[in-house]
């Protein structure tokens, strides 16, 4: 039976798995890989996104002491690209393009798999740039937008892999080993934990619990139901395009 520091170690390796697995940031722990672990990680990805937030918005209250808050919004979606290594955004064009150009799930699945990018994946991606910017402006306050998004869209993708089955070629896929084996009791603790950022943030901006689920929900629902009739099921592409949907329909209730 593991004992208590046994766990804590794993877990320990598994926030920093999750790190490396959506970032570009080095994993600053030594990673005794596994399949098990590797399924495990998943539960941290909002506790990333939070990290990554409170990033993105100690950058932006930086650079706002030089420049105004549209080039410093532009610039911090820069950085986002590049510490994340435009990881979502590359989901959702290659989701796009496949769904927009394959009339069949084995063509969809082939498209998705192709590493070029056609006109449907590079309209969804500069369109979803924009607004995201636009959104970002709009909102009544940026820096604590540019905190709290990236948290709670990360949770769709654990909801997706849940409750919907993996559908691609699983010897090329990055996300099938955190496909399989999914733990629906760690995703309660997701779930927790993302509530609870959610009901914090909304001391400052009341309204934003509601957004948040609101967010969450109907991207979970409708991307799910979507890529269901499509596909059967979700791909790895898939669940990074979830976030970026999530982090828009997020943005759009503030």
């Amino acid at each position: 039976m593991p004992t208590k520091t046994h766990q804590l170690s794993n877990e320990w390796q598994a926030f920093w798995l999750a790190v490396g697995f959506l970032t570009r940031i080095p994993m600053l722990a030594r990673i005794d890989y596994s399949q098990k672990l590797m399924n495990q990680c998943s539960m941290y990805f909002p506790l990333v996104g939070l990290l990554l937030g409170a990033s993105y918005a100690g950058l932006f209250a930086l650079l706002n002491l030089a420049w105004s808050p549209l080039v410093c919004v532009l610039l911090v979606l820069c950085f986002h690209l590049f510490v994340t290594g435009a990881f979502h955004e590359d989901g959702l064009a290659d989701s796009v393009d496949a769904l927009g150009g394959g009339y069949t799930v084995e063509k969809r699945l082939e498209i998705m798999k192709d590493s070029r990018i056609g006109t449907y994946g590079t309209v969804a991606l500069v369109m979803a740039l924009g607004l995201k910017a636009a959104l970002l402006m709009d909102a009544q306050s940026i820096w604590l937008a540019m905190l709290v998004a990236p948290a709670i869209s990360r949770l769709t993708p654990l909801l997706l892999m849940a409750f919907l089955p993996y559908v691609t070629d699983p010897d090329k896929s990055k996300s099938k080993p955190v496909a399989e084996g999914f733990s629906r009791n760690r995703l309660l603790v997701s779930c927790g934990f993302t509530a609870l950022v959610a009901l914090a943030f909304s001391l400052w901006l009341p309204g934003l619990w509601l957004a948040a689920v609101t967010a969450i929900i109907a991207v979970a629902l409708l991307w799910g139901w979507y890529l269901k009739q499509q596909l059967g099921g979700y791909t790895g592409d898939a669940l990074g395009a979830s976030v970026v949907f999530c982090e828009l329909v997020f943005l759009l209730g503030l």
